[in-house]
């Protein structure tokens, strides 16, 4: 970790300098790099001063005659504990985009308004999930359902390393439960998948021709299918080669949802081409694991019983209704163990 700490304290001395802002795509790059380390050294930083405070109190503690002090500091430990074991995770997060803010896009599969439900609980676990780690969230694109739910949606997760730990969640999500839809309380199977995409820097060189995609424009809706505005605001771009499509309606001008689309387009366009290279690479090597990213990755079931399976890491909990309620570090963290 030292050498990490002195390589931001080279950077922000570069930083101070007066011709600092003179290249604006250089100063940039500084910057991304300096907050890169940053969220390494930081916590580090502030892990060892707990853990020193800890052990420079522990020795001055009687449990018997200061059990409730005693009991602080043991939790301080296990908090400390928990902290480090994010580390070490984090660790497995080497990857050239992992450390990138992402797009996080949820469709909902066959099933008709039950599996749009599914779409929109899901959205709603990972937004409360960003906000427990303190991450930003911004609802880019929506389709509503037609009756309740989302058909389809698209949000940005900012914060470190999102890339990174979201990947964990692409792929197809599994729903077992008596649907509320159902005036006879049959029990239902929804289906929704999971996509997600970096956000990649400005400076890196994506060619798309005009020729290659096509743009259509709309207008943006709110929650049933009330209009937000009069104008044809909301885009869709196409990629007509490799049949890709996103869309953003998050802002109130055309200019700027195009340009959002267009970013959410180079990000995926230039991911096809990394893990493309990933896979020749592994080929290569004589690579025989398999995880394949649309294949069906958990199972979420509410009746007859509560359970949530993971089934590349067999990690399961009972307790789905935390996991609903954004708790989902422990499956991210166990498909980043395994295959990170």
């Amino acid at each position: 970790m030292g050498k990490k700490e002195e390589l931001v304290k080279q950077l922000e001395a570069e930083m101070e300098t007066p011709t600092f802002w003179d290249d604006n795509r250089a100063a940039q790059k500084i910057i991304a790099e300096c907050n890169t380390l940053k969220a390494w050294t930081i916590p580090y930083r502030e892990l060892k001063e707990r853990f020193e405070n800890v052990k420079a109190l522990l020795p001055e503690v009687d449990e018997a005659s200061d059990g409730e002090f005693f009991a602080e500091l043991v939790a301080e430990l296990q908090a400390i504990d928990k902290v480090l074991a994010e580390l070490e995770v984090r660790k497995m997060l080497s990857g050239e985009l992992d450390s990138k803010n992402c797009f996080l896009s949820i469709n909902s599969g066959a099933g008709g308004t039950e599996a749009c439900d599914w779409a929109q609980m899901l959205s709603r676990m990972y937004q409360r999930w960003a906000a427990r780690r303190g991450w930003k969230v911004e609802v880019l694109d929506f389709v509503d359902g037609d009756v309740a739910g989302v058909k389809s949606v698209t949000i940005k997760i900012l914060g470190p390393f999102a890339y990174g730990y979201c990947k964990a969640e692409r792929g197809v999500h599994r729903l077992v439960r008596i649907s509320p839809y159902d005036s006879n309380a049959r029990r239902h199977t929804s289906f929704a998948s999971v996509d997600v995409t970096p956000e990649v820097d400005d400076d890196i060189e994506i060619e798309i021709r005009p020729d290659q995609i096509r743009v259509d424009t709309y207008r943006a809706s709110g929650a049933g299918g009330q209009h937000v505005n009069k104008t044809d605001s909301a885009v869709r771009i196409t990629h007509l080669t490799e049949g890709i499509i996103v869309s953003c309606q998050s802002e109130r001008s055309q200019i700027q949802n195009r340009e959002t689309c267009m970013k959410m387009l180079r990000a995926k366009l230039y991911e096809k081409e990394l893990l493309e290279r990933e896979s020749k690479l592994k080929e290569m090597a004589g690579e025989k694991k398999d995880n394949a990213w649309g294949s069906q990755i958990r199972n979420y079931v509410f009746q007859p019983y509560t359970l949530v399976k993971d089934t590349r890491t067999k990690y399961e909990v009972g307790n789905i209704h935390a996991v609903m309620d954004g708790e989902i570090d422990d499956f991210i963290n166990a498909y980043l163990k395994e295959f990170g």
